[in-house]
């Protein structure tokens, strides 16, 4: 695997080996690590950057599609299409170099989040009981996944399962939305009087992969948890719907599939994100919709298996066999 300089410098900074919560009180005044839900600190790490350095987005600015922004066809973005409101595209290849996007649309505060190294793309209602929050990226990580943190208590979330894990908020969850990845030239076509983010105002190589050839690899950067079971590959992608996941390969053959109550559908023209060096070049992945029995929309995550095995460890494999 070859990283861009710029994510080769941030990850040769950083240690593999674990740290703990004595050493992160120092950069994590705030937060309160003797209340948490991690029972082996060793699960931790730093990926590189410190905390904000990753900077989240927040609020971000949008342009029409009638305005051509400059999106190759087949580049990814995470749709997120709300009753009554404009559908919204956030192209990754900005969420690649962010991770999060704190937006309102219409009167739900959402975080849209994109975790590179376990291809996770999730949307979350910002709203809990205690009020809103907002993100930001720690720099840390559990089982390759990223470690959000919220403003507010700077408590510790984990963006796959959308659960606070260390901190004042430790076992509160955030409410999954139905948002989904697929390429451009499909969010626009069926959308084109729909907004896209527009480009953030930070220097960085949008467009570009830092992690040429990662889901070509054998095995996951940045972890040291075990290898899913079946002899699915590492890198392989899975549609996970709660705690249940569909090898993408198996949905890709079907083309469209109903079971345990979920009906998918796939089709070809999304590149991945994780492959060549420029985004909208990558090997094809393919467009899947996820819904319910009436046609709805469900909350879902194209996940790589390690990830969804780790956090899942007793999750269902819908192999088909």
């Amino acid at each position: 695997m070859r990283l861009i300089p710029t994510i080769a410098a941030f990850c040769t900074a950083a240690s593999m080996s674990a740290a703990s919560p004595e050493f992160w009180a120092f950069e994590w005044p705030n937060t309160d690590f003797e209340n948490t839900s991690v029972e082996n600190w060793v699960e931790i790490m730093s990926g590189g950057p410190p905390k904000d350095g990753i900077p989240a987005l927040d609020n971000p600015e949008f342009i029409a599609v009638a305005d051509k922004p400059d999106l190759l066809p087949r580049e990814p973005v995470i749709t997120l299409e709300i009753a009554g409101e404009t559908p919204r595209a956030y192209p990754i290849r900005y969420l690649t170099w962010h991770e999060i996007v704190n937006d309102v649309v219409g009167d739900i505060p959402v975080a849209v989040t994109f975790c590179p190294l376990c291809n996770s793309g999730i949307t979350f209602d910002r709203r809990i009981e205690q009020g809103t929050l907002s993100f930001g990226v720690s720099g840390k990580l559990r089982n390759s996944d990223m470690v959000m943190f919220d403003r507010e208590t700077e408590s510790w979330w984990q963006q796959a399962i959308g659960e606070a894990i260390v901190g004042d908020l430790t076992g509160t969850e955030l409410e999954s939305l139905p948002s989904w990845m697929e390429s451009w030239s499909s969010f626009a076509e069926r959308n084109p009087d729909g907004l896209v983010m527009a480009q953030p105002a930070f220097r960085r190589q949008y467009g570009a992969n830092p992690y040429v050839r990662y889901d070509s690899s054998n095995r996951p950067f940045l972890y040291s948890g075990e290898m899913p079971p079946h002899d699915v590959p590492a890198l392989s992608r899975v549609v996970r719907v709660g705690d249940a996941a569909w090898p993408l390969t198996r949905l890709s053959e079907a083309g469209e599939l109903t079971e345990a109550g979920v009906t998918f559908t796939w089709q070809e023209g999304q590149a991945s994100a994780l492959d060549a060096a420029r985004i909208g070049a990558g090997k094809e992945v393919g467009n899947v919709r996820v819904r319910d029995a009436a046609g709805n929309d469900l909350p879902h995550d194209v996940m790589f298996a390690f990830a969804f095995h780790a956090f899942w460890p007793e999750g269902a494999w819908m192999l088909g066999q």
